[in-house]
This record gives C-alpha cells, sequence and structure tokens, in this order.
C-alpha cells in the first residue's frame, strides 16, 4: 500500500480553529458583508475594501486570542 506522505492528526491547530471562529462571527453578523443600496438616509457609507481586509485581519487576531486563551482587548 503506498504513503501519500500527508500525516493526519485528529488535532487541530490553533490557527484552524480561530479561522471557524473568524468564519462564523462573521457569518452570523454580517461582519464583512458590503452595505445595501435602501431608499432614505443611509448611515455610513461602504467601508473600502482595504478596510474591511483589516477589519477582517482584526478580527482574525482577536480569534486566535481567544483560541489561545489570552482573551481579548476591550
Amino acid at each position: 500500500m503506498e504513503s501519500s506522505g500527508a500525516v493526519v492528526s485528529g488535532a487541530r491547530s490553533k490557527e484552524d480553529i480561530a479561522l471557524d471562529l473568524l468564519k462564523f462571527v462573521a457569518g452570523s453578523t454580517g461582519f464583512g458583508r458590503a452595505a445595501v443600496p435602501s431608499t432614505g438616509f443611509s448611515g455610513t457609507a461602504a467601508p473600502k475594501p482595504e478596510e474591511q481586509i483589516n477589519q477582517l485581519l482584526d478580527l482574525y487576531s482577536r480569534c486566535l486570542n481567544v483560541v489561545d486563551g489570552k482573551g481579548v482587548k476591550g
């Protein structure tokens, strides 16, 4: 029988768990979605793509801190 060289482990890395947490939080809160245009007044302008990327990276680092047990700074 040939071996593919891949190591299968039951343990997941902290980075994978933090990424899943990010996906859960972003999906359930609508974080990172573009603003939907509507009639009337709008609260804020849609964030630029660079701002969205920075916000997602910040959220990922916060998720990673939670997984590491460091908690979240205010």
